[in-house]
């Protein structure tokens, strides 16, 4: 969720702006802004589509835009008490939407992917640390071992479409693999890079070629209103920096195509005790929070939503991991900021491109 993510572009404050500047004579850039997942979101795209000027009005591409975030508040959020996700982490049987069954098997697929690292299923470890849907208290050994226990992916079904087909509705009960205590799911890892995606998809299917989706994470396509790639400025990782663009670390320039852009950092939601810092990367390996040099790991993928997952896939597994996977990696790109004894340093792939700032 947007507490825990940094977000790359300032924001306009009215609901429906049109942008000043364009980079053809058609062109009409709009902005579109309002409130959704516990922040500003905020979608700039060009009127002048795919096939010439879209035939829908700015005030119903809003509409279509703020219904859509809606539905997704109503199904996936875990702070919303009546969505879906809360319903069925209490245990309730639920009739999924599509929405709901559609992230279940992403976030199962990226557990399978991460080795587990990445776990929707982990959200009595969030909990436990007070980095979940409820405050936990500082927890002993015997606390972590327990919830762990608790916790994970590996209790639980991976196609929830057979039992739905099965029963009508599903429930946590049903989705296990053995008996045991009912699982709870928490998709703050995945769920604002989903959401940009689901945008986009609404906007390419009324003909938009040129857009960027903000919503705590960035899925960008096509260009700007000065005709050139995106830019985006990533934030420096500094602990307690929480006003958005007031410090910039360096500027990214978006490569041409759709991509998801995605930072995650350990230097907006932490807590100190007795002298050591607490953040929200939680290893689902050791049931604790991470403990290492790396502050922040932005990601470059086709989609919003795997960049997200590999933010905080990297955040977890720490510097020197992340550097080989990227490595490894044709389909991704990163950048890790990470503290030198005091410094900050940066660590770029191949084909990621900072221009870093004073």
């Amino acid at each position: 969720m947007r507490n825990i993510r940094t977000i790359f572009t300032a924001l306009a404050a009215a609901s429906l702006l049109a942008s000043a500047s364009s980079c053809g004579p058609r062109d009409r850039y709009i902005t579109i802004t309002g409130y959704a997942q516990g922040g500003i979101y905020s979608v700039k795209l060009n009127l002048n589509g795919r096939d010439g000027m879209l035939g829908i009005r700015p005030e119903e591409v809003r509409d279509s835009i703020d219904a859509i975030l809606a539905d997704i508040d109503n199904s996936l959020s875990g702070y919303n008490r009546n969505s879906l996700l809360s319903r069925f982490n209490a245990g309730e049987s639920i009739a999924p939407d599509s929405l709901f069954l559609d992230i279940y098997r992403h976030g199962h697929d990226i557990y399978e992917k991460t080795g587990g690292i990445v776990d929707v299923a982990s959200a009595p470890l969030f909990d436990l640390w007070g980095f979940g849907f409820s405050s936990g208290e500082f927890p002993n050994d015997e606390k972590v071992a327990q919830v762990m226990e608790a916790s994970g992916m590996k209790r639980l079904r991976k196609d929830m479409d057979t039992v739905l087909a099965e029963k009508g509705t599903v429930s946590g009960e049903a989705m296990l693999v053995s008996p045991g205590e009912l699982p709870k799911l928490n998709y703050n890892a995945i769920a604002q890079g989903y959401s940009c995606d689901v945008v986009a998809r609404y906007l390419y299917s009324i003909g938009v070629k040129d857009m960027m989706v903000d919503i705590g994470e960035i899925f960008c396509d096509g260009r700007n209103p000065s005709g050139q790639p995106w830019s985006l400025g990533i934030d420096r990782p500094v602990d307690g920096n929480n006003e958005l663009g007031a410090d910039i670390h360096g500027i990214f320039r978006a490569p041409e195509g759709p991509h998801g852009i995605v930072t995650s950092g350990n230097y907006r939601k932490f807590y100190m005790k007795d002298g050591k810092k607490y953040a929200h990367s939680i290893d689902p390996r050791t049931g604790r929070p991470v403990t290492h040099s790396l502050l922040s790991a932005t990601i470059v993928a086709s989609d919003a939503m795997t960049a997200d997952a590999y933010a905080t896939y990297c955040m977890v597994v720490g510097l020197e991991e992340s550097q080989k996977f990227l490595s490894g990696r044709e389909d991704l790109e990163g950048c890790l900021i990470y503290d030198d004894n005091g410094t900050f340093r940066t660590w770029c792939s191949a084909g990621f491109t900072l221009e870093e700032l004073p």
